[in-house]
């Protein structure tokens, strides 16, 4: 598939939590991960695919983080922190910034798989030094000033959802 951005490294950084949340919620499914590879790299030379996962202490993810590998993403892994008053903290925000900025001299887009707004920064960070950031997420799970501020946004198909059996 020739695309008008033929040639272009991309690093495809992919915020699991955010996606699980919006497709269990929008549609009561999942996201076909393989499918979303194909849909973000449009044909071009996928240089890094990540998958950034929280993991609960309760909950055995190895077979989804067996499933990832063996479509081809890397995994990050972090472990979701329950603080004293019961709340939790376990987000990857930082470390999907940290290291699109780490990768952007390889590669001239990030493909940035979130429609969390608090990336908005990192829009603004990558722009000036010459990297496309397009953001490809649930269009009603988006935020308004990602969408704006990203150079493209890519809606999520509905095709890119897996139904949740039983």
């Amino acid at each position: 598939m020739t695309t008008p951005y033929h040639g272009q490294r991309v690093a495809l950084l992919v915020d699991t939590a955010n996606m699980y949340h919006s497709a269990k919620s929008l549609y009561g499914g999942r996201l076909d991960y393989r499918r979303l590879l194909e849909f973000a790299s449009r044909g071009r030379h996928l240089v890094r695919a990540i998958a950034f996962v929280v993991r609960t202490e309760d909950v055995d993810i190895t077979p989804f983080l067996d499933a990832l590998q063996a479509v081809g993403y890397e995994t990050r892994v972090k472990t979701l922190k329950r603080r004293v008053d019961g709340s939790t903290r376990g987000d990857w925000d930082v470390g999907i910034a940290l290291t699109a900025a780490a990768l952007a001299d390889r590669v001239d887009v990030v493909s940035l798989v979130s429609g969390d707004g608090d990336f908005v920064e990192l829009v603004d960070h990558l722009a000036p030094r010459g990297v496309r950031v397009e953001v490809c997420a649930f269009e009603d799970s988006v935020s308004t000033e990602l969408r704006a501020r990203a150079q493209a946004w890519f809606p999520l198909p509905r095709d890119l959802i897996l139904e949740t059996r039983g």
